[in-house]
């Protein structure tokens, strides 16, 4: 068969398209191989990666379980050392205890020793005494033997007298204490009074400022007028409205201040009708204290007293007394000695005049010498009181010796009255002015942390350095305040002192 170069061209061209053909597929087999190789690659990744974590996981929980049954271990291990520590912590308390008791039992058995030891002593002392006596006895005839024994009694019977009479003593004190203070109680409690604490008025309201003036008068003849038939002084200053009336003499001032008012409502201000309004007022003031001593021995129902001394009892309404109005006081203070003499059995109305009468000779004039308790009490003698309201009232101030239950009387009731609260009024700078007082007396002395000033003024409270003194040195620092109080201070009623000597530790837990 004969092939031509045409059918040659066409079979190499086939066979190349056959071969091109055969490349194709080759090629893309081959991705195929690759992309599944890849495949297979990606899934063996991925199984090799699921497996390290199932692994890992499995591990982490073997480990976790593990962990977790050792820790059950060391927990049961630490409570049982716990357990075991509290256990022998207990023992050590118990021996300690046990030691301390054992300790305790000794202290006791050496003195149960030495007291059987005393005992002994005691024992071969009396045997040799009794020997003595037995000897001695077998001489004696029945009568000596006789007057030896009474006297053995007798020393046996003194001894438990002196017992009894000392257990007696210290009820009968304890029984009086108590009664003494049922009945200031009672007494106090009876008492309603309120002192007045009111001063009495120095300052006269003028309508206008063209009054001082005319107050004054030409060449100031009518304020000369005024202070020498009054014996005041008129204080006349720039301040308006006002004239302050000043004197030494509470009536004097009264007596002035009322005829001043009179002269300024009336506006007629010379010199005749400022002696004649000045005499007037006197009169009323001489009825108006007589007035006052007689309202106060009604008000206390006493009798038979002088006019002079009603006078004279009219007379304190016009005195103060550490702000305290003194006739009041007085008042007050013969009701309580009154209440406490009924208690007490005595008499009432001897006790109210001892009670009125111990101020009185702060409302007696310069002309009688002496202390106001002395001047008082020779005016009571003189007007024929009883000696007993005298040497009460004389010594009320300790200037003479109380010879009557009724001096004891009056100062309780005077303290009762000055020492009540609300019963005297004091300034506000008096009253710092104590404050102070008390608490620079108690840091004078050495050792003293701080002291405070309590009960206005009634309790001064020391506090002292634990480390640099102990409980005696406190003590007597108590003793050394009063000591000090009592000589340097002036006070109405008594003052507290406290002592505090203490040991704080603190400690702050965070």
């Amino acid at each position: 068969m004969t092939f031509s170069w045409q059918t040659f061209v066409v079979f190499s061209l086939g066979a190349l398209a056959a071969l091109a053909a055969v490349r194709v597929l080759a090629r893309r087999w081959i991705a195929g191989v690759r992309a599944e190789a890849k495949n297979i690659l990606e899934l063996a990744q991925k199984d090799a990666e699921i497996s390290a974590r199932e692994i890992k996981t499995n591990a982490q929980i073997s480990f976790e379980r593990e962990r977790s049954e050792r820790e059950k271990i060391l927990d049961e291990r630490s409570v049982n050392i716990q357990r075991e520590e509290e256990e022998l912590q207990n023992r050590r308390d118990k021996m300690e205890r046990e030691a301390k008791q054992i300790e305790s039992k000794k202290v006791r058995l050496d003195t149960e020793i030495r007291e059987v030891q005393d005992q002994k002593v005691d024992y071969e002392s009396l045997k040799n005494n009794y020997r003595d006596r037995l000897q001695r006895m077998g001489e004696l005839t029945r009568d000596e033997a006789r007057r030896e024994l009474r006297d053995d009694v007798l020393r046996a019977a003194n001894g438990e007298l002196g017992e009894i009479r000392r257990e007696i003593l210290y009820e009968t004190e304890e029984e009086a204490r108590n009664e003494a203070q049922r009945i200031l109680i009672d007494t106090m409690e009876r008492m309603a009074m309120n002192p007045s604490n009111e001063i009495s008025a120095s300052v006269v309201e003028l309508p206008n400022e063209e009054m001082k003036g005319r107050i004054i008068g030409r060449e100031g003849r009518n304020i000369r007028s005024f202070e020498s038939t009054t014996g005041v002084t008129l204080m006349i200053d720039e301040t308006p409205g006002s004239i302050l009336v000043s004197s030494f003499d509470p009536v004097r001032r009264e007596v002035a201040r009322i005829a001043l008012e009179r002269l300024v409502r009336d506006g007629r201000i010379h010199p005749v009708s400022i002696e004649e309004t000045v005499e007037a007022v006197e009169l009323e003031m001489r009825d108006n204290v007589i007035a006052l001593g007689e309202n106060a021995l009604l008000r206390l129902r006493l009798t038979s007293v002088h006019p002079e001394l009603v006078t004279v009892i009219g007379k304190m309404h016009y005195r103060l007394s550490n702000n305290q109005n003194t006739l009041e006081h007085s008042i007050e203070v013969a009701f309580l000695c009154s209440l406490l003499a009924a208690e007490l059995g005595l008499d009432p109305d001897l006790a109210k005049r001892c009670g009125l009468f111990h101020d009185m000779g702060k409302a007696i004039d310069h002309e009688h010498e002496g202390s106001h308790a002395h001047a008082a009490a020779q005016m009571l003698k003189r007007y024929g009181e009883d000696e007993k309201v005298v040497n009460a009232v004389e010594s009320s101030h300790d200037e003479v010796a109380p010879s009557s239950i009724y001096a004891g009387l009056l100062r309780v009731a005077d303290a009762l009255s000055a020492a009540r609260p609300g019963a005297r009024a004091d300034s506000m700078d008096g009253y710092i002015q104590r404050i102070r007082s008390l608490e620079e007396r108690a840091l004078d002395f050495e050792g003293v942390v701080d002291a405070y000033a309590v009960q206005a003024g009634k309790e001064i409270r020391v506090i002292v350095s634990p480390e640099k003194m102990d409980d005696a040195d406190a003590r007597s620092i108590g003793r050394k305040l009063r000591q000090k109080i009592e000589d340097e201070l002036q006070y109405p009623g008594t003052i507290k002192v406290t002592v505090i000597r203490e040991q704080r530790f603190t400690e702050v837990a965070k």
